[in-house]
């Protein structure tokens, strides 16, 4: 993949993980558009990342992923590259949890809905191009292990990482690869204020470069790398894929 000629979409691109690859992507080349729903930090990214393309944009609103799919068709009808990572995380126990639903739901329309959505919107458009293209789904060690502080969390990653198989299955022979970035706890403002305890930053980001060895689909840091999840000594992977391999059902290559 070319990344000097690549159009990029990164949502929740003001900060954190998705302001440090949008970085990496402009330097090597790409144009790239970020999104996230503070328009200030938007700005302040854009200042500090020459090049770095903004949109502000509440993923976590069914409407407004319509209209950001629209922006992108006329902005950047050439995308080949989407990366899902807006998140937040609400660190609250289950038991002491005593929040409106809304803040729940919240959670699960910004990091479960909002991905599965916009890939949906957005796929058509990349396999039109024809271009070697890719997916990353960021999700978390927490859909792996469910974080006891952060329920809902690591319930809509677990979901996420479900989604991102079938989702590589049903690409499977296409133009598109589907990659799952699996960060640990990293230095960011994820859960409302900066995380002082898990891995740098910026070094978690130069992981950057593993998304694109064409046989890596789960990518991880330290304490994420390398996780295998086996079922009676097999590796869940394998498994899935002999399983999926039994049912006739349509993919993006034969529908």
């Amino acid at each position: 993949m070319n990344l000097s000629v690549s159009n990029v979409l990164i949502t929740g691109g003001s900060d954190g993980i998705g302001k440090s690859l949008a970085k990496r992507f402009i330097e090597a080349g790409s144009r790239v558009i970020a999104t996230g729903r503070g328009e200030e930090r938007l700005r302040q990214a854009a200042g500090e990342i020459p090049g770095l393309e903004i949109f502000a944009n509440d993923i976590g609103n069914p409407d407004e992923r319509e209209k950001l799919a629209e922006h992108i068709k006329q902005l950047m009808p050439g995308i080949n590259i989407l990366v899902n990572n807006a998140g937040i995380q609400r660190r609250v126990e289950l038991a002491a949890d005593t929040a409106p639903w809304a803040e729940r739901q919240a959670e699960i329309d910004i990091l479960l809905s909002a991905p599965v959505h916009l890939n949906h919107l957005l796929i058509p458009v990349i396999l039109a191009n024809g271009a070697p293209s890719l997916i990353v789904n960021v999700t978390s060690g927490g859909a792996y292990i469910p974080q006891v502080f952060a329920p809902v969390y690591s319930a809509c990653k677990a979901a996420l990482h479900s989604y991102t198989g079938t989702l590589r299955h049903s690409l499977a022979g296409t133009a598109c690869r589907v990659a799952e970035l699996i960060p640990p706890a990293v230095q960011t403002g994820l859960a409302g204020g900066n995380t002082a305890h898990g891995a740098a930053l910026e070094a978690f980001a130069d992981t950057f470069n593993n998304l694109f060895i064409e046989d890596e689909i789960e990518v991880g840091y330290k304490t994420t790398e390398n996780i295998s999840v086996e079922i009676s000594g097999k590796p869940l992977n394998e498994l899935f894929t002999a399983f999926s391999g039994r049912f006739p059902v349509k993919t993006y290559k034969n529908r």
